[in-house]
């Protein structure tokens, strides 16, 4: 097979036996503890129910700098809209669901909520591009009515502690925006940022409607020239009526226009940490086809002893691991392939065999066990039974005395993330705690 299309890991295709990789399950939730458990000083708690109503609560003074709590760094941001622009086709949806994933993983409680979806669950009459005629005023006032639930949905979720609702729909018109506004900055004071795709090139429009349109339920059953001739017809309807975004017009607001699948780019207004954090995400995804390889060390001499952390060799079953990937990535004949290591010998001396370039990245070195690196699992029991007992209940928050938390792990692998949205076919090797972040994030699992 090619290297397109292929799984995450490489580990399943050598011969001989390969290193464990358990993935854990960061979805859930732990419980807090009040004792032992080491967060980060960053860590801010979620509203309480009697701060459901976002109106009263805004208006909240710290008591600090006697600012409104809704914009005071002290006590924690105020909830965001991110509201998707553009025609049909531009890649809203594959945005909102990448940019999803990304604020997810990085510990900030995100949904999107998708108006299509709505649409479809409300009524059977959206097979047509009719549907969508400007002149068709029952189906606009249908359109209408689910966008405003999809709002309303965004807008419960955000005083019930969410902390980003992603509203995936054309908000194609200035009238619809100013609603937004309205519902989401005027009433409630949540910030409210737009993130507008603008493509006028035929080709990848095209490319997008057969890819992921005429397979939608709109599409059902129908064939994939008639579905692809009636999309194009319902483009050309939203066309009459839409009104991009206006550096002038639109001075006061904040946006980001993405032309061409990040070609260009037109930042406006930036307000808050957050909208920084996702145009420097936005500026660096892209849709090209690729691999992305995933595999952890060859088996150390550590491991052998059941030590975690340090800097050993490769085992002798270790080195044979490195022989057999190097004949797999051989064999794939991979383009432009790059390999990533951490700056441990492990990893390196696994990646020793390949012919690729290479970069070694310290972001992708193992946890940082402190005071316990080079112990094993039951001196640690034995000499701090606290701390065991700590990890064991909040695996994901425990940091380790003088150590790392798999909290801290994620927030030192975020620009490897953002480098490997960049990239095209590149290899990881790296270690058993980095894969499993990395993994949360490609399989789209919470913090």
């Amino acid at each position: 097979m090619s290297a397109r299309g292929r799984s995450f890991s490489v580990e399943e295709h050598v011969s001989v036996p390969v290193p464990h990789t358990a993935v854990v399950d960061l979805t859930t939730k732990p419980v807090p503890s009040l004792l032992r458990h080491r967060r980060l000083s960053g860590w801010m708690p979620r509203r309480s129910e009697s701060q459901e109503s976002s109106i009263s609560w805004t208006l909240q003074k710290c008591a600090r700098c006697r600012t409104r709590i809704s914009s005071c760094p002290h006590v924690l941001r105020a909830p965001t809209v991110i509201a998707m622009v553009g025609l049909p086709a531009r890649g809203k949806t594959y945005i909102s669901k990448k940019l999803t994933r990304y604020l997810n993983w990085i510990g900030v409680a995100t949904k999107v909520f998708n108006v299509g979806e709505y649409r479809r669950a409300k009524t059977t009459q959206h097979h047509s591009h009719d549907f969508f005629r400007v002149d068709n005023k029952e189906a606009k006032e249908i359109r209408h009515r689910v966008a405003m639930l999809a709002m309303e949905d965004a807008a419960k979720y955000l005083e019930e502690g969410g902390e980003v609702a992603v509203l995936d729909a054309t908000n194609t018109t200035r009238h619809r925006r100013e609603t937004l506004v309205d519902m989401f900055t005027v009433q409630r004071n949540f910030k409210l940022f737009f993130v507008e795709s603008i493509c006028e090139e035929p080709d990848i429009i095209e490319a997008n409607i057969l890819e992921v349109k005429v397979c939608s339920p709109d599409y059902e059953g129908m064939d994939k020239n008639t579905a692809l001739d009636d999309f194009l017809k319902r483009i050309e309807h939203y066309k009459r009526e839409y009104e991009p975004l206006d550096c002038e017009y639109d001075k006061d607001i904040s946006f980001i226009q993405i032309f061409n699948q990040g070609e260009r780019f037109i930042v406006n207004k930036l307000a808050g940490h957050l909208q920084s954090r996702v145009v420097y995400y936005l500026m660096n995804i892209h849709v090209l086809p690729r691999t992305i390889y995933l595999t952890r060390h060859g088996e150390s001499q550590m491991n052998l002893q059941g030590r975690i952390g340090g800097d050993s060799d490769l085992s002798e079953q270790g080195e044979r691991y490195a022989e057999e990937l190097a004949k797999f990535v051989q064999s794939e004949n991979i383009p432009n392939l790059k390999v990533w290591t951490s700056e441990l010998k492990r990893t390196i001396q696994t990646a020793r065999h390949i012919q690729a370039p290479k970069e070694h990245w310290k972001a992708l070195n193992e946890i940082d066990a402190g005071i316990c690196e080079g112990m094993t699992y039951e001196e640690i029991q034995d000499q701090y039974p606290q701390d065991f007992a700590d990890r064991d209940q909040d695996k994901y928050h425990y940091r380790y005395p003088s150590g790392e938390s798999y909290q801290d792990l994620v927030a030192r692998l975020e620009p490897v993330i953002l480098e490997l949205e960049r990239q095209e076919n590149v290899m990881v090797i790296c270690h058993q705690a980095v894969l499993r972040c990395l993994l949360a994030y490609f399989q789209d699992k919470n913090a």
